[in-house]
C-alpha cells in the first residue's frame, strides 16, 4: 500500500487495536502474528527458561512501529523495541520528510566476519608468519569443513591474515584473522567453531601457544551504509527557515565530528534508532554497539559515525556508515516469537536487507536529534512525551494520564513530586 502522508489517518492517533488492524491490511501478518506483536502471545516464561540460565520470567519493552520509511524504493513498517520517548516519533517524522526525495538508499558489503586467534610464546615471529602463509590454503580448507551447510549456501572462509602485535603489556605476539563469510547469520557460532578447529594446527606451525580464539565485534568488513537527502524547504517550521535549519544541523554535526565528548552523545542518538530494531528482531545489540563505537574510533580519535552537508542543489545530504553484524537465521531471531513476527512485518529474509533497514533508521534518528538540538532544543518534544511516563509513575490512570501530562508541560515542571502534588490537589478539590 503506497505511503501517503497527506491522506493517511495519523497512525499515532489510532488506538492499539486499530494500529494492529491497519498493519494487517498493509502486510501479510496473520491474527496469530498480531497476537505475538501485541504481547498477548509473546515470549513466555517457559521459552525464556530454554534461552538463558536461571530464568525467572521475561522483561517487556514497548514495541512501536516507525512509519513512512521507504528504503531502496520499498515501503517498510519498522518495529522498534525501546523505552525512551520520542525515538519512534522522531525517526518516523524524518522518514516522512525523506519521502519527497525518494527515501533512504542503503547498501551493504559482503557479510564477512573476523575470527581472531592469539598466538603467544612464539620464538621467531617472522618464521611463524611465513609458515602460516605457506599453509594458508590448507588452513582455509580445514576451516571450510566446520559448516558444510553454510558452504553450500555460498559462505565459508575467505582469507587468512597474519598480524604482529609488536608491543603489549606481555610483549610481542601473533594474531591470526580468519575472514569468514557467514551469509544470513550473525556468524558468531560458525566463526568461533572455525578458529577453535584451527588452533592445534596453528600451534604446530608456529611453535607457539594459542590462547584466545574468538570472533571480533569490530566487524569492519561487514559494513552497512545509508544516504538520505532532505529538501531545504521541507526543513522549515515555526519561525525557522529551511536554510537556517539546514545550516544549524550541519554546524551541530561539525561539533560531533571534531569533539569526542560531543561525538559520544551524537552516536548514542544514532544507536537510539539502530538498537530498537536490533532488539525487536532478536539480534545482539551489545555486539552492534561495541562494533559501532570501535569503528567510530578507528582512525585514533573517536568521532561521528554520520556525515552531514549540503549537496549541489543546496539540500541537506546525510550519510551513515557502520559495522552491522546482524542475522535473520539462527539464535533468538528464530526462537523469539516477536523477533520472528518483526522480521515478517518488515518482509525481511536476508541479513543484508535487515542491515540496510537498521542503518537507515539510525540515520533518520540522528537527523531527528540534530534538528531538535539545533532549533527548539531537545527538551521540548522529548519532555512532552516523557510527561506521560511521569504521570503514570505518579499514579494517574485512564483519562487522568493525558490531562496530567498536559498540566506538567504547561507548568514546565516534569517531575514526579510535582505530578503527585497536582493529583493530590485535584483529589482534594473533588472531595470538598
Amino acid at each position: 500500500m503506497p505511503l501517503n502522508p497527506e491522506s493517511e489517518r495519523k497512525f499515532y492517533k489510532l488506538n492499539r487495536a486499530e494500529r494492529l488492524q491497519l498493519l494487517q491490511t498493509e502486510t501479510e501478518l496473520t491474527d496469530s502474528d498480531l497476537a505475538v506483536l501485541s504481547g498477548e502471545q509473546g515470549l513466555s516464561g517457559d521459552d525464556a527458561d530454554h534461552m538463558i540460565e536461571n530464568a525467572v520470567g521475561v522483561f517487556g519493552l514497548p514495541l512501536g512501529i516507525a512509519r513512512y520509511f521507504k528504503i531502496n524504493g520499498r515501503e517498510v513498517p519498522i518495529p522498534m523495541a525501546v523505552e525512551e520517548p520520542s525515538v519512534v516519533a522522531g525517526a518516523s517524522f524524518m522518514a516522512k520528510l525523506a519521502l519527497n526525495t525518494g527515501g533512504f538508499f542503503a547498501q551493504t558489503s559482503a557479510p564477512e566476519m573476523i575470527g581472531q586467534i592469539q598466538v603467544l610464546d612464539v620464538a621467531d615471529l617472522t618464521e611463524a608468519r611465513d609458515n602460516l602463509l605457506a599453509e594458508k590454503e590448507s588452513l582455509l580448507a580445514d576451516a571450510a569443513r566446520v559448516d558444510p551447510v553454510l558452504l553450500k549456501l555460498g559462505g565459508g572462509p575467505r582469507d587468512l591474515e597474519i598480524r604482529t602485535i609488536a608491543e603489549s603489556p606481555i610483549g610481542p605476539f601473533l594474531v591470526i584473522h580468519l575472514i569468514y563469510d557467514v551469509r544470513d547469520a550473525m556468524g558468531a557460532n560458525a566463526v568461533n567453531t572455525a578458529v577453535e578447529r584451527l588452533s592445534s594446527r596453528v600451534e604446530r606451525l608456529t611453535g607457539g601457544r594459542v590462547l584466545l580464539r574468538i570472533l571480533s565485534n569490530l566487524a569492519d568488513r561487514r559494513l552497512a551504509r545509508a544516504q538520505v537527502t532532505i529538501r531545504t524547504a521541507d526543513l522549515a517550521f515555526d519561525t525557522f527557515s529551511g536554510e537556517e535549519v539546514r545550516d544549524r544541523i550541519i554546524e551541530s554535526w561539525a561539533f560531533a565530528a571534531s569533539d569526542p565528548y560531543r561525538a559520544a552523545t551524537h552516536n548514542k542518538g544514532i544507536m537510539n534508532g539502530v538498537d530498537p530494531v536490533v532488539i525487536a528482531t532478536g539480534n545482539d545489540w551489545r555486539a552492534i554497539e561495541a562494533g559501532a563505537h570501535a569503528y567510530a574510533a578507528r582512525n585514533g580519535t573517536y568521532t561521528s559515525l554520520s556525515t552531514w552537508g549540503r549537496n549541489a542543489e543546496g539540500n541537506l545530504a546525510g550519510s551513515l556508515e557502520m559495522p552491522m553484524a546482524v542475522g535473520t537465521i539462527g539464535g533468538a531471531t528464530r526462537v523469539h516469537p516477536q523477533a520472528k513476527a518483526s522480521l515478517k512485518l518488515m518482509g525481511v529474509e536476508k541479513a543484508s536487507e535487515l542491515a540496510e533497514i537498521m542503518v537507515s533508521v539510525g540515520l533518520a534518528q540522528n537527523l531527528a536529534a540534530l534538528r531538535a538540538l539545533a532549533t527548539e532544543g531537545i527538551q521540548r518534544g522529548h519532555m512532552r512525551l516523557h510527561a506521560r511516563q511521569v504521570a503514570v509513575a505518579a499514579g494517574a490512570t485512564g483519562e487522568q494520564i493525558e490531562w496530567l501530562a498536559e498540566q506538567l508541560v504547561r507548568d514546565q515542571i516534569i517531575r514526579i513530586d510535582h505530578a503527585e502534588a497536582i493529583l493530590k490537589e485535584r483529589s482534594a478539590s473533588k472531595d470538598e
